[in-house]
């Protein structure tokens, strides 16, 4: 499988973060359970994409910055909009989300990675994108939950896939091999 399809085989780790992050957490109505319950749900989707990402990925670093970004992330954009979910106010809290996210992720990114920071300007747009998705596809986001679901996943892993492959350079054994496997270039 390619870089980019093991990637976007990734989305199967949102919904089951949703899952953690809401009994760890419940609904996201409040801050406590924003916090703890975005922190609880980026561990997990950082987790995950370390997996598909064969290595690429540093599991320690990843998941900390995804778990930081996304717990911080959701606490300040669910206040900011008043923990309503509309579509309006489901995509500006994910932008505000995906900017938290994409620097704490940009940060964990291997120092081989090619402009990091486009991965943070990316997430704002990719993260509310993903709400945007799963709430034009009938999901009932009104019980509040940690992160977008599956085909709003399914879209972000997708497009985001597409990013991380342009960031991340092949190995020097890779390059040799002439393959596009994911191992971490550095630490």
């Amino acid at each position: 499988m390619s870089v980019w399809g093991r990637w976007t085989a990734g989305f199967l780790a949102f919904p089951i973060a949703g899952l953690v992050g809401r009994a760890a957490a419940g609904p996201v109505d409040d801050v406590m359970s924003a916090l703890v319950g975005g922190g609880v749900t980026g561990a997990v989707i950082g987790a995950g994409q370390v997996f598909v990402s064969s290595g690429r990925l540093s599991l320690p670093r990843w998941s900390v910055a995804t778990a930081a970004g996304s717990g911080l992330g959701l606490l300040l954009g669910a206040a900011l909009v008043g923990y309503r979910t509309d579509l309006g106010s489901l995509a500006l809290m994910g932008a505000v989300e995906g900017v938290l996210l994409g620097v704490a992720q940009a940060c964990a990114l291997p120092r081989a990675a090619r402009l990091p920071w486009l991965w943070a300007a990316a997430m704002p747009l990719l993260w509310a994108t993903g709400w945007t998705v799963t709430t034009l596809a009938g999901v009932g986001v009104d019980v509040r939950f940690t992160v977008f679901g599956a085909t709003g996943a399914l879209t972000f892993s997708a497009l985001s896939g597409v990013l991380l492959h342009r960031l991340l350079p092949p190995t020097v054994t890779d390059r040799a091999a002439g393959s596009d496997s994911l191992r971490e270039v550095d630490a």
